[in-house]
């Protein structure tokens, strides 16, 4: 799906303006908001061409990469629901993708030993490999898009980037106001 995005922002003075007829319009932001949708949707394009070159999605690729073995002290989920409880998703969304994934051989389900009302999902060798190859690009990817940005403003991003996840998800929790 395809979002519209303006091609260029209004300028800062425009919105100044508007807020003269919009009195709840804060400039600073309503352009803060336009510039991280609009790198949203522009990091979103990349990515999206950068899994379609892998033959693969976004989300089939999150839950391998949730799956994915790990060295050192690093969590990884086991169960569907452990899954959907991670990609912020529901379980019928990831069962979804694990069934598509279980199709092309990249993971396997598996009764719980201890449960059998309960599923075991794994990477395949055949997954664990075609992380292992798509990973070196993916995450020279990433460090190319964040490349312009010196360690400590990736860093300011990441908190402040926080700060607004957190804020949106204090309001979708009814944590604010919605005029009707």
């Amino acid at each position: 799906m395809q979002r519209l995005v303006l091609k260029e922002l209004p300028r800062y003075e425009c919105l100044v303006e508007a807020s003269k007829q919009f009195p709840d319009l804060e400039p600073a932001a309503c352009e803060a908001f336009m510039h991280l949708i609009r790198a949203s949707e522009e990091v979103m394009r990349v990515m999206n061409a950068h899994f379609a070159a892998h033959n693969i999605t976004q989300g089939r690729f999150l839950v391998m990469m949730l799956l994915l073995e790990k060295t050192g002290d690093c969590p990884r989920p086991t169960t569907p629901a452990e899954l959907a409880d991670l990609a912020s998703v529901s379980r019928a969304t990831v069962t979804g993708l694990l069934d598509s994934l279980e199709r092309d051989g990249f993971v396997r389900r598996v009764p719980d030993p201890t449960d059998r009302r309960q599923m075991s999902v794994s990477l395949t060798p055949k997954g664990q490999s075609f992380m292992h190859d798509i990973l070196p690009d993916h995450f020279r990817l990433l460090t190319r898009l964040m490349g312009n940005l010196s360690d400590n403003e990736q860093k300011t991003l990441s908190r402040l980037l926080t700060k607004v996840s957190m804020q949106a998800a204090s309001l979708s929790n009814g944590g604010g106001t919605t005029p009707a």
